[in-house]
């Protein structure tokens, strides 16, 4: 940063390479774990041993693309420029998605290309609403003199309360019409997380917090994810039926004890564990690597988000900063949810874990998130 007249100026620097290195190391790892757990959940099925590591890889190099064309161009003002972009973008597939999308029992989560190809709205939707509530947060202007977490006078409410409580609640009411709970829980705290960095006023983000937290509970009790909470309050009463999947996940890690089988030596991935390449592949983790192995992976997630927020409070753009902040706690949140859902710690309502779990837009998604935090970390204090 130099100083002009009296007046900071940003100045590019390098990307952080902390943030850089640890993102490269947890794709890495997930990379390996994930071919072990689709290797052996493929022989179960008789499906090619290789073909979801194979699109894994495909999509890695897309998202690696993405992300270092993100990390050449983003700026804030750039970024600032195309907020309006992010969010008719977002709006219009969560839209779509409810129109034309594809219907997974019950929950109706993804629209699907020609080409074997599928998109999942909600994961976009997530990242355009940290930039929209960052843009409305933040004004039209680059701000330099700016102090993250303030509490503004009444004449700043609209601006960081109002209108992104109105974006949280439009981002999260359309993904709860997908029947996608865990999405629509997620872009809750999301929003709450954004208004609570703009400086909102604690009543009426506590407020909102108080009406999503209603609302979530009515959802709940009386909609399509009745049956695991109920199934989440009574563990064991059906360990044959909707108890299985959390039940023998619980198994796999247990059976990993403090140093793991070792890499590849999982045994509970070969058909008990559902969903082992997806929202419970850190079964695979606990079970191979044991508790030091999986506390390792964590460790590293937590570094990868405090640093993300230590770039955050640094950097001298408003706009930017709540980006760099809004994105870190994505990813953050993810990684708890997915943990605590594994480990029977929350109700199973299916949240994948970032950089391991397969997924398509998910994985191009998220390394956008990188490279849109990285791009911005140019702006950012030394």
């Amino acid at each position: 940063m130099r100083i002009a007249d009296g007046r900071p100026i940003l100045v590019k620097s390098r990307p952080d390479t902390v943030f850089l290195v640890l993102t490269v190391i947890l794709v890495l790892l997930g990379t390996v774990v994930l071919f072990s757990a689709s290797s052996a959940y493929s022989e179960t099925t008789g499906d090619n041993p290789f073909g979801t590591i194979r699109s894994h890889l495909i999509h890695l190099v897309l998202g690696a693309a993405v992300m270092i064309g993100v990390i050449v161009f983003a700026s804030p003002a750039l970024t600032r420029t195309v907020t309006p972009l992010f969010a008719v973008f977002g709006i219009a597939l969560l839209l779509l998605v409810l129109a034309i999308g594809r219907a997974d029992g019950i929950a109706k989560r993804w629209i699907f290309l020609p080409g074997n190809l599928s998109i999942q709205p909600s994961e976009i939707a997530k990242t355009a609403l940290i930039v929209v509530c960052a843009r409305i947060s933040a004004g039209s202007v680059r701000d330099d003199s700016y102090n993250v977490i303030e509490r503004p006078g009444k004449e700043h409410f609209l601006k960081t309360t109002f209108f992104p409580g109105i974006a949280t609640v439009a981002c999260a009411g359309l993904i709860a019409a997908e029947h996608h709970l865990s999405g629509m829980v997620i872009s809750a705290l999301i929003g709450v997380f954004m208004i609570f960095c703009a400086g909102g006023g604690m009543v009426w983000l506590l407020s909102l917090a108080g009406l999503g937290g209603i609302a979530v509970f009515v959802l709940t009790r009386t909609g399509y994810t009745s049956d695991r909470i109920e199934s989440w309050l009574h563990r064991g009463a059906d360990l044959m039926g909707k108890d299985w999947q959390t039940t023998q996940g619980l198994y796999a890690i247990g059976s990993g004890g403090l140093f793991g089988k070792g890499l590849g030596e999982s045994q509970l991935k070969y058909g008990y564990v559902s969903e082992v390449t997806n929202d419970f592949i850190f079964t695979v983790v606990c079970e191979e690597l044991g508790f030091f192995g999986a506390m390792a992976i964590m460790l590293l997630f937590a570094g990868l988000v405090l640093r993300g927020f230590w770039l955050g409070f640094r950097c001298r753009d408003r706009f930017a900063s709540l980006i760099i902040l809004g994105i870190s706690f994505k990813i953050g949140i993810h990684a708890l949810l997915n943990v605590l859902v594994v480990t029977g710690l929350a109700p199973n309502t299916g949240i994948s874990l970032p950089f391991f779990s397969s997924g398509g837009s998910a994985t191009i998604i998220q390394l956008f998130d990188a490279g849109l935090l990285l791009g911005l970390s140019r702006y950012c204090d030394p």
